[in-house]
């Protein structure tokens, strides 16, 4: 089921919210909680449609030559999210200056964050909630071992919980309980990319 999220209420958002319907999307988001499939989901509609996939939580990785359970450990979860802020501006700049179209997979903390709402309503990304009853993301869940935020089963429902306003905020809601594949059709029926002609 595809469902339009409700429009953020930021005065500057409000303001992209009109302009960004009135033009072509080049710049596309992930977001979501953890196992959602952002970063799976991503790579596949970025290939299905042809646009660059970058993914938030490689990037910062990259940047910081740190997996993101060690700069959670040894920096912690501030440090953690000033290197997602500087890293999220960098990608949104590189989309500005590039005009390459690209796909996002966000971090599932990204959007919990005022400051990086505001960098990605000012950019003109379409912001796509990927979400999934928090029944399956527990399923899923129970066989991850590299997030830091995931301790047990009532740490995993609050986190969800403080985050669920911050996903609401996104233009559109897709649902990721089935395959990939479909999630990208569902997402590719919002009618947000330019058709692709063969």
């Amino acid at each position: 089921m595809i469902a339009p999220s409700r429009n953020y209420t930021n005065p500057l958002s409000v303001f992209g919210s009109m302009v960004s319907e009135t033009r072509a999307r080049t710049l596309v988001c992930l977001t979501g909680f953890m196992g959602t499939g952002k970063s799976t989901v991503a790579r596949l509609l970025a290939r299905q449609v042809g646009w660059q996939h970058v993914d938030l939580d490689k990037r910062i990785v990259e940047a910081t030559g740190q997996t993101i359970p060690i700069i959670f450990a040894r920096l912690g979860e501030p440090e953690f999210r000033r290197a997602e802020h500087d890293q999220l501006a960098r990608i949104l700049g590189e989309a500005a200056e590039q005009q390459k179209p690209r796909i996002v997979s966000l971090g599932g903390g990204t959007t919990a964050q005022q400051q990086n709402v505001a960098l990605l309503r000012q950019s003109g990304a379409a912001l796509i909630w990927l979400h999934c009853p928090i029944s399956d993301l527990l399923k899923r869940a129970a066989h991850i071992t590299d997030r830091p935020l995931f301790r047990d089963e009532a740490s995993f429902r609050k986190l969800y919980d403080e985050r669920l306003p911050s996903y609401e905020l996104a233009d559109y809601r897709v649902e990721t309980n089935t395959e990939p594949l479909r999630v990208v059709e569902q997402i590719l029926a919002l009618g947000i990319f330019p058709r692709v002609t063969a």
